[in-house]
């Protein structure tokens, strides 16, 4: 007994729970704004069209993926409290600045602000991962972040139902209460991480980037499909699907909820019977999942889908992570995963333009479908590639 439960204890780092709460505030924010409030709040109250707030989201991407790779350097050598407190400043600055958009430039800039603000703390969480338990402790990593990815967007809706000004401030609340949080970190705590010669860690990184190009596809069509996604969740759901806000609520609910019970226990399984089936199985169910709503279905099939989705995400992220993490050099995993986020974003930043751009052009239903399409091919391609050519 006090064997397991020195194993529970020891499974994270102390410091983890610090960062995993701020963490989840950060993600709180970003499901609420990018799911939810950015594109309800674009559309109905400032009168955007659909590729505008594709443009904005596609802001927050590029910024997010951008910096990673700067972050992961600045790890190296800055102490985490400064630079996830930089971090959580930029985030409460954006949450701020969206209040008072009233161009469209200027939504989209506070959209890039708070990619700026996010990716710190995400890089600081990835490199305290220990390498004896990824699989495990990537699952519950993902249930952090899922939980609140899945809850921003949820309690967004509810309250855009009674207004927009009172969804706004309690964003802006939950960004100053990470502000407060990130003062609780020790002021000598560092990423453990080697330092080594920045163009050394860049020739290495070159290295491996040029061994795993054979995971780059996956990793960036994956984040394409999903992020052409984001922009016309809300109206798809409410045009198409004959949902009000609180059915969209419960239909984010339902996704995000079935996501997170399942990534523990499909973590464990990954480091267990290996990751190809897991990987192969979840692409193929979200994309046949994704063709299905695109028919329009009832609304309790409606949900039962969103729970399909759900379990088919959890089986992918714990995998996907793990295998990822071969490519990590152990002496850098500061810069290492920065780069990893980096081309994983390459989708990100372009998917949401590419599904406004759609949407506007052949309507929501379309770029659902295309979005599970994508991901039927990537089954298909890591179903008939020797998966034993992938480290880990």
């Amino acid at each position: 007994m006090a064997a397991s439960g020195y194993a529970a204890k020891s499974l994270f780092r102390p410091e983890m729970s610090l960062y995993g709460v701020i963490l989840f505030l950060t993600e709180f924010i970003r499901g609420a704004a990018l799911i939810s409030f950015l594109p309800i709040f674009g559309k109905n109250s400032l009168g955007l069209n659909l590729d505008v707030i594709g443009i904005a989201i596609t802001a927050h991407y590029l910024t997010d993926t951008v910096v990673k790779l700067a972050m992961g350097y600045l790890l190296n050598r800055w102490s985490v409290k400064l630079v996830v407190g930089g971090g959580v400043i930029a985030t409460l600055a954006g949450m701020l600045l969206i209040g008072y958009a009233e161009w469209p430039w200027l939504f989209i800039a506070a959209s890039g602000l708070l990619g700026i603000g996010i990716s710190p703390i995400w890089i600081v969480c990835l490199t305290h991962v220990r390498e004896n338990r990824r699989g495990t402790q990537m699952g519950i990593l993902y249930t952090v972040w899922l939980v609140g990815l899945g809850s921003g967007p949820v309690v967004s809706n509810l309250l855009l139902e009674i207004g927009y000004a009172l969804t706004f401030w309690v964003m802006v609340g939950v960004a100053f209460a990470s502000c407060l949080l990130s003062l609780l970190i020790p002021g000598s705590s560092h990423a453990e991480l080697n330092v080594v010669p920045f163009s050394r860690q860049l020739a290495q990184l070159g290295v491996r980037l040029r061994e795993m190009k054979l995971l780059i596809p996956g990793m960036v069509l994956q984040t394409l499909a999903a992020g052409m996604l984001v922009p016309i969740l809300p109206s798809f759901a409410e045009d198409h699907l004959g949902m009000s806000p609180t059915h969209y609520s419960i239909l984010l609910f339902a996704g995000g909820a079935f996501t997170a019970v399942g990534l523990i226990p499909m973590g464990r399984l990954a480091d267990r019977f290996g990751k190809q089936w897991f990987l192969i199985a979840g692409f193929c169910v979200f994309g046949i999942a994704l063709f299905a709503l695109m028919l329009g279905p009832p609304l309790a099939l409606s949900f039962a889908f969103a729970a399909v989705l759900g379990i088919a995400y959890s089986a992918i992220l714990p995998a996907w992570n793990a295998l990822l993490a071969a490519y990590v050099p152990k002496d850098q995993r500061g810069l290492g995963w920065g780069v990893l986020s980096t081309v994983e974003g390459l989708g990100g930043m372009i998917g949401p333009s590419l599904g406004g751009l759609a949407a506007a052009s052949f309507g929501e239903p379309f770029v659902v479908g295309s979005a599970g399409a994508i991901f039927i091919v990537i089954c298909i391609v890591y179903l008939l590639f020797p998966i034993r050519l992938f480290r880990g």
